[in-house]
């Protein structure tokens, strides 16, 4: 298999980035980053251990569920999950954190990458309550880079067009995989159905 090992190796492949695509990097939020996260609902949070080991967690909430603490600070709330603490316990050996912003409809996204910690702070939870929901913990992230990413992925993979999304008939349901992973004896019905009654109960809960 032929290999990539450095990086002007890398580099020889690929034409040199314009020069907005360095420009438009930033180191504090404006305006525009501050709407784009009011905006959000969603996203997409990175981090490894201290062995370089990865995890890329999904976060949602209400739009804007982001919080914004200065020019340079941004506190996520940990909202129900499945507990098991992959990215916080990251974070614990390794502050280095990814994040990429969505907004339901908009094709480009915002990246953020900065340092991280974990707060019991009451005015930072305070601030990071959502839907009623006051998180135990949250994520305050020191904000080192900014910007938004453009639309080519988010446009070849038609994610906001239903027209271009795949049929799913041949899909299993999550019931039925956790069924089959796990050697469940019940239905994928039955999961499925539990599933749901579990997200009623919780999906605002702190957890």
């Amino acid at each position: 298999m032929a290999e990539i090992t450095t990086a002007d190796a890398l580099r020889a492949i690929y034409r040199k980035p314009a020069r907005p695509a360095l420009d438009k990097q930033h180191a504090r939020l404006d305006e525009h980053d501050r709407a784009f996260l009011a905006h959000s609902p969603f996203v997409v949070l990175a981090t490894t251990d201290a062995a370089g080991g990865c995890d890329v967690s999904p976060k949602g909430g209400s739009p804007g569920f982001v919080r914004v603490l200065d020019d340079s600070t941004i506190a996520i709330p940990d909202l129900s999950g499945n507990n098991r603490l992959d990215s916080m316990g990251n974070l614990l050996e390794s502050d280095g954190i990814g994040l990429l912003f969505f907004v339901p409809g908009r094709c480009d996204t915002m990246r953020v990458n900065g340092r991280a910690r974990l707060s019991t702070d009451d005015v930072v939870l305070d601030a990071t309550t959502v839907e009623g929901a006051r998180p135990k913990v949250a994520i305050v992230v020191t904000v080192a880079e900014v910007f938004l990413h453009c639309q080519k992925a988010l446009r070849r993979a038609s994610l906001w067009e239903p027209s271009g999304w795949p049929a799913t008939d041949d899909l299993a349901s999550a019931g039925a995989a956790y069924r089959d992973q796990l050697g469940l004896d019940m239905t994928a019905e039955q999961i499925d159905d539990a599933l749901e009654v579990d997200y009623d109960a919780t999906l605002w809960k702190a957890p």
